[in-house]
């Protein structure tokens, strides 16, 4: 009889345990980023429960495609990326050629022929005089062109392979006019301004305009601020203000 009675409860507990047994087979994590997540960003900073995350991780797709794809690439290259620097580039400069005329005085050196080397000065007429080879023009020329003009000219009978070099040792000099305490002719310097001239020159009268003045290069002529870079032979008129 005892027998009897057991038998429909023990088959009700093994149903129990049966039933718990598949009710706690391993679950799937799910924390709060997803797979995308922590590949893209890291590892989360808190330690998550450890579930078994077989069932994805055999499933394939595009997600293990993604793991595999980050595991092989190397992990500094993502984590530890920082915003490039941009510097400004420096300004860019552009130096014309320098052009002679008269009054500029010129170191000529001949290689080799010490009676050749000396200091020219360009004439009103805007040439320089050497010996053997007499008058060469060298109004509007440059340095470089006026050195291969006298190796042609030497070349020419005097010497088989002249070596020429020539150099500016004194810029002809600039102008200014007008309202400054001390008008006239000064010696140019290398890099100068308006500003700077009007300061050779002793400075602006009390009469003087003070805010732009009127600058002539060659033929042109503008009225220019005083920051405004000046060239050998310019002349830089000040003018009188109004009021």
């Amino acid at each position: 009889m005892r027998r009897v009675f057991l038998l429909p409860i023990t088959a009700v507990m093994s149903t129990l345990l049966l039933a718990g047994c598949m009710q706690t087979s391993s679950p799937v994590a799910i924390g709060p980023r997803n797979d995308l997540d922590s590949m893209a960003y890291g590892a989360p900073s808190y330690a998550p429960p450890a579930y078994s995350t077989r069932a994805v991780a055999d499933s394939g797709g595009a997600i293990s495609a993604l793991r595999e794809s980050f595991a092989a690439s190397p992990r500094g290259a993502y984590a530890a990326a920082t915003p490039a620097a941009y510097a400004a580039p420096a300004p860019a400069t552009h130096d014309a050629p320098y052009h002679l005329d008269a009054g500029d005085k010129l170191r000529v050196v001949v290689y080799g022929q010490e009676g050749l080397t000396n200091t020219y000065a360009i004439d009103a007429g805007g040439a320089i005089t050497m010996p053997l080879i007499g008058a060469v023009a060298a109004r509007g020329k440059t340095p470089s062109g006026l050195a291969a003009d006298i190796s042609a000219k030497l070349r020419n009978g005097y010497i088989r392979e002249p070596s020429v070099a020539v150099e500016v040792e004194t810029y002809r000099p600039f102008f200014i006019l007008g309202e400054v305490a001390a008008p006239g002719q000064y010696p140019y310097v290398p890099n100068m301004s308006v500003e700077s001239a009007v300061a050779i020159a002793g400075g602006f009268s009390p009469r003087a305009k003070r805010d732009a003045v009127t600058l002539t290069h060659n033929a042109s002529r503008a009225i220019v601020p005083l920051g405004t870079p000046i060239n050998p032979g310019d002349t830089v008129l000040v003018s009188e203000r109004w009021f």
